[in-house]
């Protein structure tokens, strides 16, 4: 399992009050971007619990609304949080790499889930959600720990996971660096289309080189932390998710 650049770096997310803080920002930043309606949720690990956004809109989510959940299995979910927290719980348990996730629903992700069933990196950026982007194929929602953990092993490595009908998740070191990752997997599903279109076909698509994507890879500890301040600081601008910066 390799964990993504970012975590190489040494990178962490900040524990108690300011990790809550970390969380419902995230959140509010997730919602201002348009990847998300009235549903969505962001979260990240802290020690044997995590904290979660609650079943709410997440442009008014605020630190003390969020929500702290064990990690351990066998218990029922706390009043207040989302039905789907099962399928954060699963992932965490599934790759400890994980330390903050977020859930979104791009439109573009809906689209290209109808199309292929594995998401191959088309430019430099979307190296960074992993080799290739996997689809679960069951569109059900993940609102039990046996369809959570389904969903959990349909992303051994790499940190996105496109769900069919379902909208996607994506992992980060910190909750920023998972929105940041949601924000390119909308450009990167955006970009596949476009190609998809193009081309006629997913066999008539180019995609980048294991040797690219590894040089890609390699730079996402240092570049994926200056796209999550960007997004935070104009968050606000009505930024067209297909915009990939350079």
């Amino acid at each position: 399992m390799i964990p993504g650049p970012e975590r190489e770096a040494g990178q962490a997310p900040e524990r108690g009050a300011g990790l809550r803080e970390e969380v419902a920002e995230a959140a509010n930043v997730l919602a201002r971007l348009g990847l998300v309606t009235a549903y969505g949720h962001v979260s990240a690990r802290a020690g044997e619990s995590m904290l979660i956004t609650p079943a709410a809109d997440l442009a008014r989510v605020t630190a003390d609304q969020v929500i702290e959940v064990p990690l351990a299995p066998g218990g029922a979910l706390p009043r207040g949080a989302p039905a789907e927290a099962w399928a954060h719980l699963a992932l965490y348990r599934a790759r400890p790499d994980a330390a903050a996730i977020a859930r979104a629903q791009p439109a573009s992700a809906f689209a290209v889930t109808a199309a292929v069933s594995l998401m191959v990196p088309l430019h430099g950026q979307a190296a960074w959600l992993g080799e290739s982007v996997p689809v679960h194929h069951d569109a059900a929602l993940l609102r039990s720990a046996d369809q959570a953990e389904r969903a959990a092993r349909s992303l051994p490595e790499g940190e996105a996971l496109l769900l069919r009908g379902n909208g996607a998740l994506t992992l980060g070191a910190t909750p920023g660096l998972a929105v940041a990752r949601m924000w390119l997997l909308a450009a990167a599903c955006d970009v596949y289309l476009k190609a998809l279109a193009a081309s006629g076909a997913a066999s008539r698509v180019t995609p980048l080189s294991a040797g690219e994507v590894a040089s890609w890879r390699a730079v996402g500890g240092e570049l994926l932390p200056r796209l999550w301040q960007h997004l935070r600081c104009r968050s606000g601008a009505g930024l067209d998710p297909g915009e990939v910066q350079g």
